[in-house]
């Protein structure tokens, strides 16, 4: 079993595509309205490119119009790390795989969304992998 978070740099190059480690391992982000999974709404599960940990259900996915893929929630608390960001000179909520430690995207509280939890988890679609169930 491969501990994601001992790999240097280097490994994750090999494993990512550029564009895909510069927002996974680097904290970046992708273009708005581009990604692969934006707007899908096909029923299933979405798990962490990086290191294939389920992390969210399209159960729990919702059309928020920010231009990424918004949840309400994630699929189980310990699957994901909140953590404080002071990157843009502003307080944000980084949100990152709890298995490998890759950036994911930002949660964002209070913006009046009618969710049953009142969070946009907003997550890059390079980000994740989906993989259909039609009983999801």
């Amino acid at each position: 079993m491969t501990d994601y978070r001992e790999l240097s740099d280097s490994e994750w190059k090999r494993r990512l595509n550029p564009e895909e480690f510069r927002v996974l391992r680097m904290a970046g982000t992708e273009a708005p309205h581009v990604g692969e999974y934006t707007d899908t709404t096909t029923a299933g599960v979405y798990s962490c490119k990086a290191c294939g940990t389920e992390l969210f259900r399209s159960t729990e996915k919702f059309q928020s119009h920010c231009g990424w893929p918004s949840f309400f929630s994630p699929l189980a608390g310990e699957r994901i790390i909140e953590r404080e960001d002071h990157s843009l000179g502003r307080v944000r909520t980084e949100v990152l795989c709890a298995n490998c430690h890759s950036h994911l995207g930002h949660v964002f509280a209070g913006e009046g969304y009618d969710t049953p939890t009142d969070l946009r988890y907003c997550i890059n679609s390079i980000c994740l992998t989906l993989e259909s169930d039609p009983d999801a």
